[in-house]
C-alpha cells in the first residue's frame, strides 16, 4: 500500500484512517503506482518541490499512501503520513457542502439574492473601463446564491488580472487574516464587480462570500458550522482554520524561493488563529483527514453511517453549471471541462490535456494541493504539497500517473 520500505507514521489516532488494501485486489497495478512514486521522487531529486504525499483509494478502500521527500525543506524533517497542509482552495467544496446543507434545510434557495442575507450588496455596481475611466453601471439582475457557487457573480480575485477592478482589490485590505468575514464582505460589497452577475465565469472571492452566508444564516462562526455539520460528523479531527502551536513540528512547508522563478514564497502561519475564517481559502488539514471528506463525495454524500449531503443534491452540485456559450476567464477551466457548484467536473473524455473519466469532479489548492474524485472508476486520488509554483505541472502529473495504474 505504500511505495515506501521503510515504516510510515501511523496517521494521527484522533482521525480514524480509511480501510486499506493491496492495490491489485482494488484493480490498480502496485508496479505502476510504484512508478509514480518515483516519477515524483525524481522531481523531489531534481528541487521542483520539497515533498508530497499522494493516496489512491478504489472500491472503499486506499490502494497506495506515500509520502516523499521533505516535509520542511529548512530543517530536513521527512514527509509523513500526518504532516498538515495549508489546503488553501481545497477549503471552498468544503464550505459550498455546508452551503448546500442549508440549501438542503429549506433555508435558502439558489435563487435567493445576495443581498437577502448580507444587504450591503444590494448598492453594488458593474466597473467598466472606458476610455483609461473606470465607469459604474448599474446591475441587470442581483448576484445570486448559485452566481457565488459557479463563480458566475461578477466578483473576482485580486491575483487573477491586473484591470481596474482587479486593482481596487490589489489596494484593499481583503486579504487580511486580521478582519473577520463580515468585514470582509462589506468591502468586496464596497467595490464594483467586474462583469454582469451570470455573464462570465471568473474564478473569485465569491465562496468567502459564502462563508459569510452561512454565518449569518446559521447564527455561528463559520469554523463552528463546518466543524459541527462536516468535520466533526466525518471524524476530520485535524482540519481547521488553524491548528495547534504543539503541531507546528508537523507543518508542511515551501522552499523559501521558488525554485523555477526564484520568488520568494510566503505562506501563512497555520498556528496562528486567524481573525477571517477565509471559506475560499483558509483551512488547513492532512491527508488523511482530506480523504475522509473524498470518500464521503464519491459515497455519494454519506461515510460511516453519517449522511453529510443529499445523493441527488451531491449530483447536482458535481454536474455543468455553465451554459455553453459563457465566456471563462482565465485558465483554470481546461478543454473538456466546466464548473459545478463548488467543483470543477469533466464534460469530456477527451479534449482535456489530462487523463480522466467524463463525471469526474474536483479541485485544487494554490500551494499545491489536489484531489479528485471519479465515480467512473469508483475512485478518489489525493496529494498535497506546498509548492505554488508548480502546482499545475504536479497536478497533471498526478492525474496521468494514476490512470496508468487502473487496470
Amino acid at each position: 500500500m505504500t511505495g515506501q520500505t521503510a515504516a510510515q507514521p501511523a496517521a494521527t489516532p484522533q482521525t480514524p484512517p480509511l480501510p486499506e488494501a493491496r492495490a491489485e485486489t482494488l484493480g490498480l497495478s502496485r508496479p505502476r503506482l510504484q512508478r509514480m512514486s518515483d516519477a515524483f521522487q525524481r522531481e523531489i531529486d531534481k528541487g521542483t518541490v520539497p515533498g508530497v504525499t499522494i493516496l489512491v483509494a478504489r472500491r472503499g478502500q486506499v490502494g497506495w499512501f506515500d509520502a516523499l521527500g521533505a516535509q520542511n525543506p529548512a530543517t530536513g524533517a521527512p514527509m509523513a503520513r500526518d504532516s498538515i497542509f495549508r489546503v488553501f482552495s481545497m477549503t471552498k467544496p468544503i464550505v459550498s457542502i455546508g452551503i448546500m446543507q442549508l440549501f438542503e434545510d429549506g433555508e435558502l434557495q439558489l435563487t435567493d439574492p445576495l443581498q437577502k442575507f448580507i444587504p450591503e450588496f444590494a448598492d453594488q455596481k458593474v466597473g467598466v473601463a472606458r476610455n483609461g475611466k473606470l465607469e459604474l453601471e448599474p446591475l441587470a439582475r442581483p448576484v445570486t446564491i448559485q452566481d457565488l457557487l459557479r463563480h458566475t457573480s461578477g466578483i473576482t480575485y485580486e491575483h487573477t488580472g491586473n484591470g481596474p477592478v482587479h486593482k481596487l482589490y490589489q489596494d484593499s485590505r481583503v486579504r487580511s487574516r486580521k478582519i473577520d468575514n463580515a468585514e470582509h464582505a462589506r468591502l468586496v460589497a464596497g467595490m464594483p464587480l467586474i462583469c454582469q452577475p451570470g455573464a462570465e465565469w471568473n474564478y473569485s472571492r465569491s465562496t468567502d462570500i459564502l462563508g459569510r452566508v452561512i454565518e449569518v444564516v446559521s447564527g455561528q462562526s463559520l469554523g463552528a458550522f463546518l466543524t459541527a455539520r462536516i468535520l466533526a460528523p466525518l471524524r476530520m479531527a485535524e482540519t481547521g482554520f488553524h491548528t495547534a502551536a504543539g503541531n507546528k513540528p508537523r507543518a508542511a512547508e515551501a522552499f523559501a524561493k521558488d525554485p523555477w522563478s526564484g520568488d520568494a514564497v510566503k505562506l501563512f502561519d497555520m498556528t496562528e488563529k486567524p481573525a477571517m475564517e477565509s471559506g475560499g481559502g483558509g483551512l488547513v488539514s492532512t491527508t488523511m483527514d482530506y480523504a475522509r471528506f473524498c470518500q464521503m463525495l464519491l459515497n455519494g454524500g454519506t461515510l460511516d453511517g453519517e449522511r453529510i449531503i443529499g445523493r441527488k443534491t451531491l449530483a447536482f452540485m458535481a454536474s455543468d453549471h455553465l451554459e455553453p456559450s459563457m465566456k471563462v476567464n482565465g485558465t483554470m477551466l481546461a478543454p473538456g471541462h466546466s464548473f459545478g457548484l463548488g467543483f470543477c467536473v469533466r464534460t469530456q473524455e477527451g479534449m482535456a490535456p489530462v487523463t480522466g473519466s467524463e463525471g469526474q469532479f474536483f479541485w485544487s489548492g494554490i500551494a499545491g494541493t489536489f484531489f479528485w474524485i471519479d465515480p467512473r472508476e469508483d475512485l478518489f486520488a489525493v496529494m498535497m504539497s506546498q509548492g505554488p509554483g508548480q502546482r499545475e505541472y504536479m497536478r497533471n502529473l498526478v492525474r496521468n500517473l494514476v490512470y496508468a495504474a487502473v487496470e
